[in-house]
């Protein structure tokens, strides 16, 4: 029985629509792999990051587009990760509102698309997209945009063909409370063709340096059963030593700041050992904070990760410097010279995708191989790529076509949208 061959790059028959794309980490590691991407971000500091890495970028709203647009027509890859803060706080009565909210939103959504591909009368995407704009909070209704993306691509040609192309792979990703969402796409992805595969990983199994969990479906249209990525690495447990065996230790901190003064002696060194002390979780006592020390993964990047205290590991806990945009970054998996730009940079870090698992996802779901070493090597040295096209610029000049639709949602409302969380 022989493993997962290595990945071998070569030119790609994939092509990526990233919605919702936020700074870069999924189009990262698609690049890496040779698998062209373009993304559609709203928030224009993630699109400065963007532009700034040369990524192909659409600045706009996902719902003003669709499959058939130009930009997106030869994308055969759909991906994203929707913001689902309204449903993914645990336990909470709003919470579980609208998520019963959004699941019976796709329910809606698949009867649509049945009346459509049968030629029957009855609501239409439009009636569905006034109802979510009627929501209390716009950010609810997003989820759904995806599931329009993929209905549309079946009912609709593109590019003037005279038939549907639907996408052959479908990647969503986001918090570990959405995989309850993720489970109902399933149901209703599998009733027009697709396979699919949804669980939360652990990013750490991965090769990220962080703790980090996430809810990932993917789904292909494809007899084959979906194959998810095997772990790589051990999974981090409070308290445990790394175990010989199979797996490769999890990536501690110092490890992956290691790396890249390897390679890059030009950046600012650490001290270590050093210790990471929690701005969350403390109650209202400080000695309750979480702790973390440098020779272990960082604890979830979260938005709020620059209110981190840095000190020594010793009884006195001097303080030290705090982590650093780049610093920050090489704990998501981006490259040192990740070129952040715009503001609220340690917001835009938190919400990314990281993109060592996004390499991981990507290989796995389009049948790429194991990665290799040579893919990590890539990643860790990777600079902006030259581009000749100018990145597109608002939607109402961009598209000819755009959808401008009747019910718009406040701009000072959507301005508030994260990237992701």
């Amino acid at each position: 029985m022989t493993g997962t061959p290595p990945h071998q790059q070569r030119k790609s028959p994939f092509a990526v629509v990233d919605l919702f794309a936020g700074p870069g980490g999924l189009d990262v590691a698609a690049e890496v792999l040779g698998v062209p991407s373009i993304g559609i971000e709203w928030d224009a500091d993630a699109v400065e990051t963007r532009n700034a890495a040369n990524l192909p970028t659409v600045h706009g709203d996902v719902r003003d587009f669709g499959p058939g647009d130009e930009p997106f027509r030869e994308a055969n890859v759909l991906a994203g990760g929707p913001p689902c803060q309204t449903f993914s706080i645990a336990g909470s009565g709003t919470g579980r509102k609208a998520l019963d909210e959004v699941l019976g939103f796709i329910d809606r959504t698949h009867a649509w698309y049945e009346r459509e591909s049968a030629g029957e009368e009855g609501e239409t995407w439009d009636d569905i997209q006034k109802a979510l704009d009627d929501l209390k909070d716009v950010r609810t209704g997003l989820v759904l945009q995806p599931l329009r993306w993929i209905f549309q691509a079946l009912l609709r040609p593109r590019d003037g063909g005279d038939k549907p192309v639907p996408f052959e792979v479908v990647i969503l990703e986001q918090v570990p409370a959405v995989i309850e969402v993720w489970h109902a796409y399933e149901r209703v992805l599998r009733s027009v063709g697709y396979q699919t595969a949804a669980k939360v990983f652990h990013t750490e199994q991965y090769g990220v340096p962080q703790t980090r969990r996430r809810a990932v479906l993917v789904a292909r249209r494809s007899d084959e059963p979906v194959r998810m990525p095997a772990p790589t690495h051990q999974l981090y447990r409070k308290g445990v030593a790394p175990a010989d065996g199979l797996f490769d230790q999890w990536v501690s901190m110092e490890s992956a700041m290691a790396a890249v003064y390897e390679r890059f002696p030009e950046a600012r060194r650490r001290p270590t050992p050093f210790r990471v002390v929690s701005n969350y979780g403390s109650g209202g006592d400080p000695k309750a904070r979480g702790r973390r020390d440098s020779d272990l993964p960082s604890a979830t990047i979260t938005g709020k990760w620059a209110r981190n205290r840095i000190v020594s590991t010793d009884a006195h806990e001097t303080e030290m410097r705090r982590l650093s945009i780049p610093e920050a970054g090489v704990l998501q998996s981006f490259p040192y010279g990740y070129p952040w730009s715009g503001n609220d940079q340690a917001q835009q870090i938190g919400n990314a995708v990281p993109p060592r698992f996004g390499v991981h996802i990507l290989c796995a779901a389009l049948g790429l191989g194991a990665p290799d070493e040579a893919v990590w090597e890539k990643l860790l040295a990777w600079q902006p790529s030259r581009r000749e096209d100018a990145p597109i610029e608002p939607h109402e000049q961009r598209l000819p076509n755009a959808r401008a639709r009747e019910a718009a949602v406040p701009v000072d409302a959507l301005a508030a949208l994260p990237a992701r969380v």
